[in-house]
């Protein structure tokens, strides 16, 4: 099965199937081009509402991480891993701004602990 759910987590259903998914792109069990079940199969064998699981698509979609090709199905963006990405990006963002204030490397990373934590 693609995703199992814990019931003792303080996740959302929907967010524990998009970072399930996200995971395994990562880790490369969900290569670019694969086809993810359909909504309303995965709702059934998970137990979820179909709006559920259609949310984590959405969202799996607007990270870049999916695309759906209508009746053709949803499936892995042949991009790669759009989430990493979009990191990599906000970090050189973030590098570039504290260079420009003049932050030592030490204090910009207490800031970035800091956001971690908060």
């Amino acid at each position: 099965m693609l995703v199992t759910l814990s019931a003792d987590s303080g996740t959302p259903p929907y967010e524990q199937i998009r970072g399930q998914v996200i995971a395994a792109v990562q880790a490369g069990t969900l290569a670019p081009g694969a086809k993810l079940p359909p909504v309303r199969r995965l709702a059934q064998e998970l137990g979820l509402a179909v709006n559920t699981v259609a949310r984590a698509y959405r969202e799996l979609e607007a990270d870049g991480v999916v695309e759906t090709r209508g009746r053709n199905g949803t499936v892995v963006s042949p991009h790669g891993d759009a989430t990493a990405r979009a990191a990599q990006q906000a970090a050189l963002a973030y590098v570039a701004t504290v260079r420009r204030l003049g932050l030592p490397d030490d204090e910009s990373r207490a800031l970035v602990d800091d956001a971690l934590r908060a």
